[in-house]
């Protein structure tokens, strides 16, 4: 989404770099590309010149003047600026004291409610809530019913008691108002602690839109009330915002569709011109493409500075403790990576989602993002699919597979046989390249790390001290030995002034020209 802003971006502060000080002229000719590569983006010009401005008097201050890299302290500013105008903080749903917790879901018609309805569910579901879904959304056609197979995909029961329109040509029958009170009425009833009411919306704002989602929070007397906007609709995101905000007073805001390819700057907007803070955001189709909305997180994204922690939380949400723990008992008892290991892992790497979104969190990831473009997805199935055509002796023992066998192996996955070959080539440094971590050894190609089995290439270069060779004579030999155990034996002199008072016994207090009589505390 914000791939362009963040290209713009990053070429703007490699200008700065190599140079030690910042003159005046340097900073405003900065500030101008980030002023037209945050216009170019579609952020709205009231954002962009409060931005610009925070930007100039801070680059202009002492905290750039003094810094050791400057390039790097104006990266900062504007990384923490970014965070500013995106919500600042990390803002989590306010759960009730009395349960259910209600939230209302409010925004235009193409917005993305009621599949942002399905991903809420379960993302709750996963937090240990017990959610359930209203259809309060009678007019757009066959809206309850997308609800209701959304909620079976989550796992999360659906209260719709009235089927809706299911066509463009019907009248909407039902009252959203009753709806949306039965609803509550029935999770209060049913014990569910979170509600989630998903209701109308309209093609663009009019007064009965706002009338009936007015009535609609005035009835169930909303604790959140989410306001869904799709992040690619431009500069009408600003000015739709306002218009929910002034008529429903929303709590939060949700980004949808951030997957997609536009430009994507208005929804850096929101937040700064409402007032409300980024809560969530939708980031695919599935319903697990669905995350909470970190402001410094997104703005390291925005700024090519990758966003490890949320890769971080993915793995430790998808990954198998057990298939973990296997792992490296495996590898600290320095047994043979073998293919079978290989696909499990794949698996794993499977269930964190798509190895793009994956990567692109990664800090430089703008440096390959061509790359990252042209890779396919399904270059894991293919993978998957040659090993699973092997035999288990075939995976335990690659170097079994002999020209025949890879034959066989392309024939049954339904590749060529240079991708086998491939993927035997890569397998083999891959397993030596364990082994070698298992030996304590570091990885082939760098430095040794100290440790069993670890590189002896950390004592070349260095000499053994040479002793000195003894004479031939014999007496004169012993003449050595004898000195050389004598000066060993002797006492060591202490060094003048050493602690304890100890000191040369040829010292002469009145060197020092002290005052007289102090020479008897020298004593």
């Amino acid at each position: 989404m914000f791939n362009s802003l963040s290209d713009r971006l990053t070429a703007t502060f490699k200008n700065l770099r190599g140079k030690g000080r910042l003159s005046e002229a340097d900073v405003d000719a900065t500030v101008r590309e980030i002023r037209r590569a945050l216009l170019d983006a579609d952020v709205a010009v009231p954002v962009v010149r409060e931005f610009t401005a925070k930007v100039r008097e801070r680059a202009l201050g002492a905290e750039v003047n003094e810094a050791l890299n400057p390039a790097q302290q104006i990266v900062k500013i504007v990384n923490e600026e970014l965070v500013t105008i995106l919500g600042g903080e990390t803002r989590r749903i306010n759960l009730a004291k009395n349960p259910p917790t209600v939230i209302m879901l409010a925004g235009l018609q193409g917005a993305g409610k009621t599949t942002l309805a399905g991903k809420l569910s379960k993302w709750l579901k996963a937090q240990g809530h017990s959610p359930l879904l209203v259809a309060a959304d009678l007019q757009r056609p066959n809206a309850v019913k997308q609800l209701q197979v959304n909620g079976e995909r989550a796992g999360v029961p659906v209260f719709a008691p009235h089927p809706g329109v299911s066509s463009e040509f019907e009248s909407a029958t039902g009252d959203p108002v009753a709806v949306a009170q039965a609803g509550v009425a029935e999770a209060k009833s049913k014990l569910h602690d979170v509600v989630i009411v998903d209701t109308a919306g309209r093609l663009g704002i009019d007064a009965e839109l706002m009338a009936q989602a007015a009535n609609i929070r005035a009835a169930i007397n909303p604790d959140e009330v989410l306001f869904v906007i799709d992040a690619m609709i431009g500069q009408d995101a600003v000015n739709t915002a306002q218009a929910f905000n002034e008529g429903v007073n929303f709590t939060g805001v949700v980004l949808s569709k951030l997957d997609g390819d536009a430009r994507g700057g208005a929804a850096l907007s929101v937040a700064s011109v409402t007032g409300k803070p980024v809560m969530f955001a939708s980031t695919g189709e599935s319903l697990d493409d669905f995350e909470l909305f970190h402001p410094d997180r997104m703005a390291s994204r925005i700024l090519d500075m990758g966003d490890v922690l949320t890769l971080i939380e993915q793995a430790e949400k998808n990954w198998d403790k057990g298939e973990a723990e296997r792992m490296a008992r495996k590898f600290a008892d320095q047994e043979d990576f073998t293919l079978d290991d290989f696909l499990s892992q794949m698996q794993q790497i499977r269930k964190m989602g798509s190895m793009k979104k994956m990567l692109m969190m990664m800090p430089g990831a703008a440096n390959i993002r061509q790359q990252l473009e042209n890779f396919d997805e399904r270059e894991i199935d293919r993978v998957e699919a040659i090993v699973r055509s092997m035999t288990p002796h075939e995976r335990v023992a690659p170097k079994i597979i002999n020209g025949s066998r890879r034959a066989r192996i392309a024939k049954g996955s339904g590749v060529h046989v240079s991708e086998v070959n491939g993927l035997l080539e890569r397998f083999g440094q891959a397993q030596k390249m364990m082994k070698k971590m298992a030996q304590g050894g570091g990885i082939p190609g760098m430095p040794g790390v100290p440790g069993p089995g670890g590189f002896k290439g950390g004592r070349k270069g260095r000499q053994s001290p040479k002793k000195k060779a003894r004479s031939g004579n014999p007496a004169k030999a012993a003449a050595e030995l004898r000195a050389a155990q004598d000066k060993a034996s002797a006492p060591k002199p202490l060094p003048t002034g050493a602690s304890f008072g100890a000191g040369n016994e040829d010292f002469d207090p009145a060197s020092l020209n002290l005052p007289k009589g102090f020479e008897k505390f020298l004593k």
